[in-house]
C-alpha cells in the first residue's frame, strides 16, 4: 500500500495527450501498452444479444499471482451466472497501468470497469467515471447497507455518486504499549469522544495538543531525559513519541480537518486552514519540539529504515489500517484519532471498482459491479486484504482478523473510524493533478521533513502560488 505515495510524474504528460486527443475522432482500438494483458482475445465470438463487458485491473492492487487465480475464479462464476454478459480481464501491471489506461482512453477503445483502485488512482483519471445515481435508483441497490461517511466519500466535486463502497483502510493511531509502560503513562483513549486519563486521573480533550504532550514524554535521548527535561539532548534521540507514518503532506493537513487545494470553483488554489495548522504543527513537532523524526532520522537503519514505529522506535503512529499487516513489532494496539478544534477527522484510504462514462453497456457494467461488491466481495477483500465497507460483514472479519495476533488489539477501534472518513478526500481532484500532487505530495512533504529554519507561512504561501501556476495550464 505505500506505493499509493508514489507520484508517476512522467504520466503528467501522457494525461495532457489524452485530455488533448479525447476531442478527436479515434475509433480503432490501438494495441495495449506493454505489462498488458487481456483474456478477451483467447475468447470464441460474442452470442446473439450477448454484450462484453472489460474489467481493467492494475491501477491498485490486484496483480499478484494469487490475486489473479481469485479474480479469474469470480469471473468464471459470474460469466456461468449470466450468460447474457460476457466478463473479461484486462490484467495490467501497476508500472503500465496509468499509461495503458490512458492510451486506450485516447483510442477511444477504454474498459468498461476499472479497479480496485483507491482515489488517488481514480483521479487520475478525473471526470472519465460514471455517476451510478441513476443506476443505483433503477436497480433497487441499498446503500444503507454501508455506512453514510463511506458512501459520501464517493459523492463528492458535483460529480454525484462516482463509487461504492467495497474496501477500507480507515485511520487509527498505533501505539507501543510497552513504551507507554515504560513511562508510566496511560493508553491513549480507544473509543471516540472519550479524554486521554493522565496517571494523575487529570483528564484532557484527546487532540493534538494531548498528543504533543504526550509524545514529548515519550521522546527520550540516549541518557534517558524526556523531552520535557531541559537537560534532553536532541542529538541523541534514541525514541521518538510520535510520527506521522507514511503520510504525504495531503494526509497530514486533512487530519486536522477535510479539506481541498482548490476553490469550489475548481480552478483556484487555496490551502485550508486546518491544513496549514497541521503543517505547522509537524514542522515544529520535527524541528522545535523534536517528538517527531525528520525523514534522515526515519530513513536511518537504526530507527526502523523507513519504518520508525514498526522498528519500536516511537510510541504512536497515525496512520491507516493497511499498515498493521506490515508491523512486525509485538505488543501494540490501536486507539482513536485526536480531534483538532474539536472535530476528528480520520482520513480514509478506500478502493473500490468504478465504471467509465464511455461504457456502451451501463446496465451490464453495473450488474458486473454489483456483483464485485456483493456476491464476489468476501472473495476478493480477502484476496485484496482491505476490511468489508459492509457493515454486516465487518465482525466477521474483525473476528477472523484477531486469531492472527496473540495480544489482541482493540479491532472495534477500526470500525469506530469508518465514520469519520474525510470529505472530500486528501487525494481528491485538483487541476492538472499529476504535477499539482507532485508539487504538495512530493516537494512540499520532503521539505517539511528534511529542512530545517524555514519559515512555514511563507513555503506555504509559496507553495499556494505555484499551485495556481500549475492549475493555470490547463
Amino acid at each position: 500500500m505505500k506505493s499509493r505515495l508514489f507520484t508517476l510524474f512522467a504520466l503528467f504528460m501522457v494525461l495532457a495527450l489524452v485530455l488533448s486527443a479525447c476531442g478527436a475522432s479515434a475509433s480503432a482500438p490501438t494495441e495495449a501498452a506493454a505489462g498488458a494483458e487481456t483474456t478477451a482475445s483467447t475468447q470464441e465470438p460474442l452470442a446473439p444479444g450477448q454484450v462484453e463487458i472489460r474489467w481493467f485491473i492494475g491501477l491498485g492492487t490486484g496483480t499478484d499471482p494469487d490475486q489473479l487465480a481469485a479474480e479469474q475464479e469470480v469471473v468464471d462464476a459470474f460469466n456461468a451466472a449470466h450468460p447474457e454478459i460476457r466478463l473479461v480481464t484486462e490484467i495490467v501491471t501497476y508500472e503500465a497501468a496509468f499509461d495503458t489506461l490512458a492510451t486506450e482512453i485516447a483510442a477511444g477503445n477504454p474498459p468498461d470497469i476499472v479497479g480496485p483502485m483507491g482515489v488517488d488512482g481514480a483521479e487520475s483519471f478525473h471526470g472519465y467515471w460514471l455517476d451510478l445515481t441513476d443506476l443505483i435508483a433503477a436497480n433497487n441497490y441499498d446503500l444503507t447497507q454501508y455506512d453514510e461517511g463511506a458512501v459520501n466519500f464517493y459523492k463528492t466535486g458535483g460529480e454525484g455518486q462516482i463509487g461504492i463502497p467495497f474496501g477500507v483502510y480507515p485511520s487509527v493511531m498505533y501505539y507501543n504499549k510497552p513504551l507507554f509502560d515504560e513511562a508510566g503513562l496511560n493508553y491513549p483513549p480507544h473509543q471516540y469522544g472519550e479524554p486521554y486519563v493522565w496517571a494523575d486521573g487529570t483528564e484532557s480533550e484527546w487532540n493534538y495538543e494531548t498528543v504533543q504532550q504526550l509524545a514529548m514524554l515519550l521522546t527520550v535521548d540516549a541518557n534517558g531525559k524526556d523531552a520535557t527535561d531541559p537537560a534532553f539532548d536532541a542529538t541523541q534521540i534514541v525514541q521518538y513519541g510520535y510520527i506521522p507514518q507514511y503520510q504525504d503532506a495531503r494526509a497530514m493537513g486533512s487530519y486536522f480537518g477535510a479539506g481541498s487545494l482548490v476553490a469550489e470553483d475548481g480552478k483556484t488554489a487555496q490551502i485550508p486552514e486546518a491544513w496549514a495548522a497541521a503543517w505547522k504543527w509537524i514542522y515544529d513537532g520535527t524541528w522545535k519540539y523534536h517528538f517527531i523524526p525528520n525523514q534522515a532520522v526515519i530513513d536511518s537503519p537504526d530507527m526502523g529504515a523507513g519504518d520508525t514505529f514498526g522498528g519500536g522506535r516511537a510510541a504512536m503512529a497515525l496512520t491507516h489500517t493497511w499498515y498493521y499487516s506490515e508491523i512486525s513489532l509485538e505488543d501494540w494496539d490501536m486507539a482513536a484519532v485526536p480531534s483538532y478544534n474539536g472535530v476528528t477527522t480520520a482520513n480514509f484510504n478506500a478502493d473500490t471498482f468504478r465504471i467509465m462514462k464511455t461504457t456502451q453497456n451501463p446496465e451490464a457494467a453495473f450488474t458486473v459491479l454489483t456483483y464485485l461488491l456483493d456476491d464476489a466481495s468476501l472473495k476478493l477483500l480477502n484476496t485484496y486484504g482491505a476490511m468489508p465497507a459492509r457493515k454486516t460483514d465487518q465482525a466477521e472479519y474483525l473476528a477472523a482478523l484477531n486469531d492472527q495476533y496473540a495480544w489482541k488489539p482493540d479491532w472495534q477501534v477500526v470500525s469506530d473510524s469508518i465514520a469519520y472518513a474525510d470529505n472530500p478526500s486528501f487525494e481528491a481532484w485538483i487541476p492538472n493533478y499529476l504535477e499539482a500532487r507532485a508539487r504538495v505530495a512530493n516537494d512540499f512533504t520532503t521539505m517539511l521533513q528534511s529542512t530545517e529554519g524555514l519559515n512555514i507561512d511563507d513555503e506555504i504561501a509559496k507553495l499556494k502560488s505555484d499551485l495556481q501556476v500549475i492549475y493555470d495550464k490547463k
